[in-house]
């Protein structure tokens, strides 16, 4: 089988980066607006904190979904009602102060992070050769590349600026990033046959809800609350009447069997666990800096300070993802996803002992977030060694998913310790230096499951592929 190529394959990985850039940003661009918006919307801190679940709902649900349709109904087509939903969503936040208004604003950004999975089934399919492994990476590593940025940059808004502003910015470079689609990226002529698999996806979506709604409320709602325990008992009933469905279905929305193929079943685990150390440093650094001098451990640094504490770690994420493609050129993406999960711990290793002075916290950030760009660099490449052609879009969503999963994770984590381990200084509760240093171990240790999974990944298939079109036949053997 040939692939054409694209006529300018800078051109479609610079339009398509700049997608999964801006995307990513919006999943974090509210996070410093959090303590600020029950005040600005008339509304109380918990109902305030749905602007972040929503989209974490949202996200996990249309990544799959979406990604499954890019795979039957043509990837740039799907690329371009992502990206429609995420200009949609920033009108909204951008118009109005009310609640309501501003939650379904975000489900319609969430739904957008389906972006990148379809942005790297693209390059997969239209790159030369040659181009693929490094063009990946990039792509992949958008994720978090917009997430390091997008909060230096929305404490800048927040306190320079209108908050509505950074909604309207979001929504301009939107439509520029739809209209660069339309001109640049071409439509792939590869299609899986069938019928979209909608009780597959419904059943999917319930599961999902489920267990983030769950995940991410359980810490506010109580986690032995009747709300919350009736959602996990939810997904636990769901998810093996699913698995019976897709495993019977002609058309599956997942397929299965491909996932639990151990090279596929072991990089998604992995990217489960790489998703939660890479969020956990993102949450407690700008926390951390910011808890004020009383406690002993704080700095008491402004919000603009300590948002711009990850913008190295974000700098050094655009600098290695080249780097991690040469690596895995040359060695494998699964040496170099193993070398990324143990950076990641070394990183949390030095953030246990430098948790009291600004230049080495920043200093231990970067090392995780740098682990956090060549992992995400290499994930996919692991992904499209192992899986048909045909399902690169779906395949990828679900790797996506599972980097989602572990971030909702570690976000209950995180709230769970601060919330727990306090202690009271000049009339204050806040977080003890040990609940951040127990969030770090946590951290690290996921980090390091990370490579022993990575270690289980067969080594056959974990080489870098000659060719984006690898035979079929040495897939499905």
């Amino acid at each position: 089988m040939t692939v054409r190529p694209a006529a300018h394959p800078r051109l479609v990985l610079a339009a398509l980066a700049s997608c999964g850039v801006l995307v990513s940003v919006m999943q974090t661009i509210v996070v410093p607006l959090l303590p600020e918006l029950p005040s600005l919307t008339n509304s109380r801190p918990a109902d305030v904190s749905w602007l972040v679940t929503i989209t974490l709902l949202t996200g996990a649900v249309f990544t799959p979904l979406l990604g499954r349709a890019g795979d039957m109904y043509g990837k740039r087509r799907v690329l371009i009602v992502a990206l429609a939903s995420m200009v949609l969503g920033s009108l909204l936040c951008a118009i109005s102060s009310l609640l309501p208004v501003l939650i379904a604003g975000r489900a319609f950004q969430g739904a957008a992070v389906a972006v990148v999975p379809l942005g790297i089934s693209i390059l997969r399919d239209e790159l030369p050769p040659d181009r693929v492994i490094p063009s990946i990476a990039i792509m992949s590593s958008t994720l978090g590349v917009g997430a390091a940025f997008g909060i230096p940059a929305a404490t800048l808004v927040v306190q320079y600026a209108n908050w509505h502003t950074m909604f309207w910015i979001c929504l301009a470079l939107g439509l520029l990033d739809i209209l660069l689609v339309l001109l640049i990226v071409p439509e792939s002529k590869l299609r899986t046959s069938g019928r979209f698999d909608v009780p597959g996806a419904l059943g999917l979506s319930a599961f999902l809800v489920c267990l983030l709604l769950a995940v991410s409320k359980g810490s506010a709602w109580g986690w032995a609350s009747a709300a919350t325990l009736g959602l996990f008992a939810g997904a636990v009933v769901i998810v093996p009447l699913w698995i019976l469905f897709e495993l019977r279905t002609s058309a599956p929305l997942v397929d299965l069997r491909v996932s639990a193929r151990p090279a596929v079943l072991f990089t998604n685990l992995a990217a489960l666990l790489i998703g939660f150390a890479f969020y956990a440093n993102s949450l407690t650094t700008a926390q951390l800096v910011q808890e004020p001098t009383s406690t002993g451990y704080g700095l008491g640094a402004s919000i603009v300070v300590s948002g711009l504490c990850l913008l190295p770690g974000g700098i050094a994420m655009v600098l290695l993802s080249p780097v991690s493609a040469r690596i895995s050129k040359a060695r494998g993406p699964r040496f170099t996803l193993a070398i990324a999960a143990a950076l990641m711990a070394a990183g949390y290793v030095v953030r246990l002992f430098t948790s009291e002075n600004l230049i080495a916290i920043v200093a231990g950030a970067t090392v995780v977030a740098a682990g956090t760009a060549v992992a995400y660099s290499a994930l996919p490449a692991l992904i499209m060694h192992a899986v048909p052609v045909t399902e690169t879009a779906a395949a990828n969503g679900l790797n996506t998913l599972m980097r989602t999963i572990g971030q909702a994770v570690c976000s209950a984590i995180v709230a769970t310790v601060l919330a727990n381990v306090v202690a009271t200084h000049a009339g204050r509760t806040a977080p003890t230096l040990g609940a951040y240093l127990i969030i770090f171990v946590i951290a690290g240790a996921a980090a390091l499951v990370a490579v022993g999974l990575t270690l289980l990944i067969p080594a056959r298939g974990a080489r870098p592929a000659r060719h984006p079109a690898l035979a079929e036949a040495g897939r499905t053997t």
